[in-house]
């Protein structure tokens, strides 16, 4: 039995806690292919409920997070610039992309044509790989950038156009070969 001078401390387990959030955040960070950081100041709970359901479908992490403890995950990294510390003012969620990078801006862009979240959504920084992206880019260029579904389709339609020009080629002498002697079978039937 515990006596309660053995009992732990509201502060220890907070501290617990906290580091246990701090090795979360650092570990998402590492994993992130992208992050998109969001003041969401003012949006009703059903809109903030629709944007965490986008971002679930796309298979995206979206975490409120304390800007302290986000500043001591990121400590001794690559994020650490003064940039990515200036954006870790007021509140602050973040989404983070583990493998198409495009996916949680393309879905933040999406949200924000509807003018009232456009107002209170506001992108305050973008991480792209260990590069800290401006607000405005993240919009401009990483919303922007093809997803990982649309380079498949490009790089699939850049393998088969030879083979499409190879079987068009091939198949050439023998449709020319039809239409002359469909030509000459009119020619015939007509005299």
């Amino acid at each position: 039995m515990m006596r309660p001078s053995q009992a732990p401390k509201q502060s220890d387990v907070t501290k617990t806690a906290n580091q246990e959030q701090v090795a979360q955040l650092r570990d998402r960070f590492a994993r992130a292919s992208s992050a998109v950081l969001l003041n969401f100041r003012g949006l009703s709970v059903a809109r903030a409920t629709d944007l965490r359901n986008e971002f679930r479908k796309v298979g995206v992490d979206f975490k409120v997070v304390k800007n302290s403890l986000v500043k001591l995950a990121i400590k001794d990294t690559q994020l650490d610039t003064a940039e990515f510390r200036k954006a870790l003012i007021g509140e602050t969620a973040i989404a983070w992309t583990y493998e198409d990078p495009s996916l949680a801006a393309k879905v933040i862009k999406e949200a924000r044509k509807d003018d009232v979240v456009a107002q209170k959504l506001t992108v305050k920084a973008g991480v792209l790989e260990s590069q800290v992206l401006a607000a405005g880019r993240v919009e401009t260029e990483l919303a922007t950038m093809p997803g990982k579904d649309e380079l498949r389709a490009m790089l699939l339609a850049t393998f088969m156009a030879p083979a499409q020009k190879l079987v068009m080629q091939l198949m050439a002498p023998g449709q020319n070969l039809a239409f002359a002697l469909d030509a000459r079978k009119r020619q015939l039937e007509g005299q």
